[in-house]
């Protein structure tokens, strides 16, 4: 089976991520919905009977309104991050469609996604420490580093070198008579 152009496994991908990023934003407008509702009911506490319990912590009455909506909003900023990622990764696979896998932008494309996921593990660093910072270690969130996290993301930053540097040698090569 072709890697590239219509028909191909690139193809067969892209149609995937279609339906993901279709996916995460579906997740990201219920989520968000989730939050505005969970903020609306802190105003009046007494209409939450429910109590949220993770691990040893057990949040009730009216604080359970402003800490499921700090909840839906971690979530959606990784929604987010999510679709970034797969935006980005649809627009490289149209070009790995047309044929053209070296396009100038594919370089620029894949160092948002490095960068995306370098701040969404940031930010999962960020989430743990203010965890254990406002719950004292009552609750259990990790936060250590991932060095197979860190090393997909040096790879795909090298990548972006590799493909900016296949798009000078097309531009140069375009030039050559």
């Amino acid at each position: 089976m072709r890697a590239l152009g219509r028909g191909s496994v690139s193809s067969f991908l892209k149609v995937i991520l279609d339906v993901f990023l279709v996916v995460l934003w579906i997740g990201v407008g219920a989520v968000t919905l989730g939050m505005l509702a969970a903020l609306l009911l802190s105003f009046r506490p007494d209409l939450i009977s429910g109590h949220m319990h993770v691990e040893y912590l057990d949040v009730q009455g009216a604080w359970l309104g402003p800490a499921a909506a700090a909840l839906c909003l971690i979530v959606d900023i990784y929604l987010a991050g999510g679709i970034i990622i797969v935006s980005r990764l649809r627009a490289i696979f149209a070009t790995l469609i047309s044929g053209d896998p070296f396009h100038p932008e594919n370089a620029r494309r894949l160092r948002i996604i490095g960068a995306a996921l370098a701040a969404l593990e940031i930010g999962r660093y960020a989430v743990a420490s203010l965890g254990r910072l406002v719950f004292h270690g009552v609750i259990h969130i990790s936060g250590g580093v991932s060095l197979t996290t860190w090393f997909a993301i040096l790879v795909i930053f090298v990548l972006a070198e590799v493909f900016r540097e296949g798009a000078r040698l097309r531009g140069e090569a375009e030039l050559t008579i």
